[in-house]
């Protein structure tokens, strides 16, 4: 979700690479709302577990924002080690995960992981930094990080479906989920598209989300397209595992 926003850059100090999240570094607590309503029937989780079924083993949360999904994959991993660029969101994130013992929080970009070299078992990053091409660090970087055997998985909005990916498009015009999805494929990741509902309590807190998720003009259109409670979104989730070594024939 990378919609442009009238909101001004933070000036705290960051690393070259990293890009300022639009939405949650500004509005840490209307995201929360948005982090509730999402994918509401746990269609995402369920998808991932499909896909690699992370009991019992370490997991790495790349973007972790302020925490939300660490006590998720806390409750049946081994281990779980969150990564955030952005240093006030790790303190919310701490504050979240304190009472878990499995569960470590870093500062750091997706791109320099302060993780050691094949000491995962899981890469996950949702919503947050891989979005195609441009991209080629973190994925190296996934991969220095995973065990062979191991799963990168990316869990990203998926721009071609209505109406969120047509208010997605209107924000970012140059943004072109056709080719996002060709770069995923050519770099050796299977796609399976997820249908979720984001279901808010009330009026106030949908119309809040969507006016941090995109610019006024486009968040008043969505807004107005949209009646009662929920919202229909669909995801993308690509998934790659890393080779277990060299077959001879």
């Amino acid at each position: 979700m990378r919609a442009a926003l009238s909101a001004s850059t933070s000036s705290a100090a960051r690393a070259p690479e990293v890009v300022p999240s639009p939405n949650i570094w500004h509005w840490p607590e209307v995201y929360e709302v948005e982090n509730h309503a999402q994918d509401s029937g746990g269609a995402i989780w369920s998808a991932l577990r499909e896909a690699y079924d992370f009991a019992g083993r370490d997991v790495v949360d790349v973007g972790c924002g302020d925490g939300f999904h660490l006590p998720v994959f806390a409750a049946t991993a081994r281990s779980v080690t969150g990564v955030e660029p952005h240093p006030p969101l790790v303190e919310r994130a701490r504050r979240r995960v304190a009472a878990l013992d499995n569960v470590t929080v870093l500062v750091g970009p997706a791109q320099r992981l302060p993780v050691a070299e094949a000491s995962a078992d899981l890469v996950h990053a949702r919503t947050a930094y891989f979005f195609g091409p441009g991209c080629e660090p973190g994925l190296r970087e996934a991969d220095r990080v995973l065990r062979p055997g191991g799963v990168l998985a990316v869990v990203d909005l998926d721009a071609s479906s209505a109406p969120y990916g047509n208010w997605m498009r209107a924000d970012m015009p140059h943004y072109d989920p056709v080719a996002v999805e060709a770069f995923f494929a050519r770099h050796g990741f299977d796609c399976r598209r997820v249908d979720t509902l984001w279901r808010f309590p009330d009026r106030a807190s949908l119309e809040a989300v969507l006016r941090i998720e995109f610019s006024p003009k486009v968040a008043e259109r969505a807004i107005a397209e949209t009646q009662g409670l929920t919202i229909p979104v669909r995801y993308r989730l690509h998934t790659r595992t890393k080779p277990e070594g060299i077959v001879l024939g």
